[in-house]
C-alpha cells in the first residue's frame, strides 16, 4: 500500500433522472440500485486494500452531510466534508488538495466518483495503484480513460495519442477532450480505437495539480490557501463557506484538464458504467420473464419494461418498452428510450412550486 496514496470522492450530484426515486433528500449515490450497499458505499468498498479509510475523504453537499457519513461508516466523520454551496467539480478538487495537503504534503490523490458501478476490481485496483505510482514520481496528471465497448453518446471523450508507459496497464499520451458527440461522431471514435469515454477519474500529486491551478485556474488557489491551516479545526466551516461564496461554477475539464499539456490516459479495461438513468439498470439486474423489476411486480404479456415497485405490487399488462417507478407517493410512467428526458420533467415539476416535498 502506498503510504502517500490518498483518495477524494466527490458525491455531491442529484441525480435526477432516477427521480422520483432519487430526490434532494436522497440523491442517486445514496440509493442501492444495484447490489445490497449504496452506490458511494461501493465507491468506498472499491478502495480496500490500496487507499486506508483515514486517507479517504468524500466531498457532499452540506445538506446530506449525516446522510452520508451514515453510508459510509468505516470513513472517519470529520473526512466527510459538506460543501456550502455546489461549485462543480474544480472546486471539490480544489478543495480536495487542500484536504491532502493538510495531512500529507507529498501526498498523491485521486478524484473518483460516488455513483458509478465497476466490475473487475481487481483490475481497477491496480489501475489505480500504478497511476498513484506514476503520478508521484512524474510531473503529469492522469486520467482513467475507459476503453468503449459501443457508439456511445452520453459520454464525454479523451482522444489518445503514443504510448507513454506500456505493462499491465497502459498510460497514453492525452491528445484531446472532447464534448458528448452524435451518433455518426461516437461510431468515428469507436472504429478509431484512439478515443476513451471521459469517465471523470484523476489521479495527480498535491504538488502538481497546485501547480496546475497556479498556471490555469489561479482564482481557485486562496481557497487551498485558506482551508489547509483550518483543517481539523473548529473554523474550518465558517472558512470555507467564506472561500467558496465568490467561486465561478466550473467543472475541472474547462477549468484545468483543457488546459494542460502534461496529461496521460491510464487505459482502463475494467467494466464501468455511470448509470445515468433508469434505462442503465438492465445491464446489471437479470430480467425476470422479460422485465427488470425491483420490488412487487406482477407482469402479463409485457416485456422489456423497467419497473422499481416501493411498497406496493406493480401490475403490468401488454405494455412493452416502458420504465414504471413507484416510490414517494409518486407514479412515474416513461417510454424507455425517453429515460434521460425524466431530468426535464423534473425541472418542469420544480417550476410548478406544487411539490417541494418530492423533489
Amino acid at each position: 500500500m502506498n503510504e502517500h496514496a490518498y483518495a477524494v470522492i466527490m458525491a455531491g450530484g442529484r441525480g435526477e433522472r432516477f427521480w422520483p426515486l432519487s430526490t434532494s433528500r436522497r440523491p442517486k449515490q445514496l440509493l442501492s440500485l444495484v447490489g445490497d450497499r449504496s452506490l458511494l458505499g461501493q465507491a468506498v468498498e472499491r478502495l480496500e486494500g490500496l487507499v486506508p479509510p483515514a486517507h479517504v475523504f468524500i466531498i457532499t453537499n452540506a445538506d446530506l452531510l449525516e446522510a452520508t457519513r451514515e453510508t459510509a461508516p468505516e470513513l472517519p466523520p470529520e473526512n466527510i466534508i459538506g460543501e456550502p454551496f455546489g461549485r462543480d467539480t474544480a472546486a471539490a478538487v480544489a478543495l480536495g488538495a487542500a484536504l491532502v495537503k493538510a495531512k500529507d504534503p507529498d501526498g498523491v490523490f485521486a478524484i473518483l466518483t460516488a455513483d458509478h458501478i465497476m466490475g473487475q476490481l481487481p483490475l481497477f485496483r491496480q489501475t489505480l495503484a500504478e497511476s498513484f505510482e506514476l503520478a508521484g514520481m512524474s510531473d503529469v496528471f492522469i486520467t482513467i480513460g475507459i476503453k468503449p465497448t459501443e457508439a456511445a453518446t452520453g459520454f464525454g471523450y479523451i482522444e489518445a495519442g503514443e504510448v507513454y508507459k506500456d505493462g499491465e496497464i497502459r498510460f497514453l499520451k492525452a491528445e484531446r477532450f472532447v464534448e458528448k458527440p452524435d451518433r455518426e461522431t461516437a461510431e468515428e471514435y469507436l472504429a478509431s480505437q484512439t478515443f476513451y469515454w471521459n469517465a471523470g477519474m484523476f489521479i495527480w500529486s498535491v504538488r502538481n495539480v497546485i501547480a496546475g491551478l497556479v498556471k490555469h485556474r489561479k482564482e481557485l488557489i486562496p481557497l487551498i490557501e485558506a482551508v489547509v491551516p483550518v483543517v481539523g479545526r473548529p473554523e474550518f466551516d465558517t472558512v470555507l463557506a467564506r472561500e467558496y461564496d465568490g467561486l465561478e461554477k466550473i467543472s475541472i475539464d474547462y477549468a484545468l484538464m483543457e488546459h494542460a499539456d502534461n496529461i496521460l490516459v491510464a487505459e482502463g479495461l475494467f467494466d464501468w458504467d455511470d448509470v445515468g438513468s433508469w434505462a442503465a439498470l438492465p445491464a446489471h439486474i437479470p430480467a425476470e420473464d422479460g422485465n427488470t423489476a425491483i420490488g412487487q411486480v406482477q407482469a402479463l404479456d409485457s416485456a422489456g419494461n423497467i419497473v422499481y415497485s416501493g411498497d406496493r405490487l406493480t401490475a403490468l399488462v401488454g405494455v412493452d418498452n416502458l420504465v414504471v417507478v413507484q416510490a414517494d407517493g409518486v407514479t412515474l410512467i416513461c417510454a424507455k428510450d425517453r429515460a434521460q428526458d425524466i431530468k426535464q420533467l423534473v425541472q418542469q415539476v420544480k417550476d410548478t412550486g406544487s411539490y417541494p416535498e418530492l423533489l
